[in-house]
């Protein structure tokens, strides 16, 4: 059945074959440079690229929504700013090398005979999730980053879902690629050389690799200090906003320009506590203080260190009697919104860094940053600590 399927395609093909034209018609495509050699070298380093953009993006996933099997550490400190700087700097390097591979390949797509056979075209079926989805997540996260939403969708659970079928399908297309890249980066097939006065295939590559280079450079500096001044393409300077570092959502959007201050503010923490406790600033001032270096590391990739001062989320609850061990739900005064809470696993509860901060940089919070209270802990996600304080919930 399979074989006579395949003799009344190749059938179809040959009459088919004189009424080829345009992109159709045979060596249409003439530059040396759409060889599979080149495709398989620009596959490779975007392979690479998704890898690790794919797995930050999912740790980030799980620090968020965490499920019961996992538990983010609160040490290294530092180490969520790493991650989130690597996802979104490699998906930014991935841009260039997405528009390479897929000039390089261009030509593929008016193959003839388009169709081979089942396998062939299983192969050319994953192009269309694998394709589309790379550039949807490709170009939705950069629109993240300059946070600029164009659509009605929750952007977060989009970019997750598209990603898991973005990976399925390359692991389908690798698994049909895989022995013809290796064969290919062995020399045990053939490439075509370079035209004359044309490009060469290093030549080209090189300049891929310049511009993937250029745009991690003009970016990365939001994340990593000692390139700031270079970035020029950065939607954030990581340096600029009220008391030194930017802000994403401010008090009048979070609707809590008023809640926020009110003279009659209280910290509530209460749940599974002995003695619940309902705090004013005065009081919370009144205890003492620990000051600590942190990083605010945000899902757009950029981040800042402050000097943050506080009460210990520990000392608090030690003193309205919290068991060991215990989890906490951080809520907001806003009234409504995906991240108006926030949890404190266990490890970041115990951590005497994690703290209800009420100042940074020698001063009182500002309005935008989360006055009068906000929490602040180590190896957090910036979503999650939570500004404009109202209660602790203890689990």
């Amino acid at each position: 059945m399979v074989r006579r399927v395949e003799q009344n395609l190749d059938r179809l093909w040959t009459r088919l074959a004189p009424f080829r034209r345009g992109p159709f018609k045979q060596d249409a495509f003439t530059s040396p440079l759409h060889s599979r050699k080149t495709a398989a070298i620009l596959g490779i380093a975007l392979g690479v690229s998704f890898t690790v953009c794919f797995l930050t993006g999912l740790l980030s996933h799980l620090i968020q929504h965490p499920p019961g099997w996992f538990l983010w550490p609160s040490r290294p400190a530092g180490l969520y700013r790493v991650t989130q700087g690597l996802h979104v700097a490699t998906g930014i390097a991935a841009i260039p090398l997405l528009g390479a591979k897929l000039w390089t390949v261009f030509p593929r797509l008016f193959l003839w005979p388009p169709v081979e056979n089942a396998a062939h075209a299983l192969e050319r079926l994953s192009l269309l999730p694998l394709v589309g989805g790379s550039v949807f997540l490709l170009v939705s996260g950069l629109n993240n980053i300059a946070l600029w939403y164009p659509w009605e969708f929750f952007f977060p659970a989009a970019h997750y879902w598209a990603a898991w079928i973005t990976v399925g399908a390359l692991v389908v297309h690798v698994g049909a690629k895989g022995s013809i890249t290796s064969a290919l980066l062995r020399r045990q097939l053939p490439d075509p050389p370079a035209a004359p006065g044309g490009m060469s295939r290093r030549s080209f590559l090189a300049s891929v690799a310049g511009a993937a280079g250029l745009v991690t450079l003009a970016t990365a500096g939001q994340t990593v200090r000692p390139l700031r001044r270079l970035s020029l393409l950065a939607p954030r300077d990581p340096g600029v906003g009220p008391q030194g570092f930017p802000v994403n959502k401010t008090a009048r959007s979070a609707v809590v320009t008023q809640s926020a201050t009110d003279p009659q503010w209280r910290l509530i923490v209460e749940g599974r506590v002995g003695r619940p406790l309902s705090l004013s600033l005065a009081d919370l001032r009144a205890m003492e203080q620990r000051e600590v270096i942190l990083p605010i590391a945000c899902v757009e990739g950029w981040s800042a260190t402050a000097r943050w001062r506080g009460v210990p989320v520990q000392d608090l609850l030690a003193l309205a009697g919290s068991p060991e061990q215990a989890e906490v739900t951080a809520e907001s005064l806003q009234p409504r919104g995906l991240y108006r809470k926030s949890e404190l696993n266990r490890l970041h509860a115990a951590d005497a860094d994690t703290l209800v901060a009420l100042e940074v940089n020698g001063e009182p919070l500002h309005l935008e940053h989360g006055y009068p209270a906000r929490i602040m802990g180590p190896n957090r996600p910036g979503v999650m600590q939570t500004k404009w304080l109202a209660k602790l919930v203890v689990s």
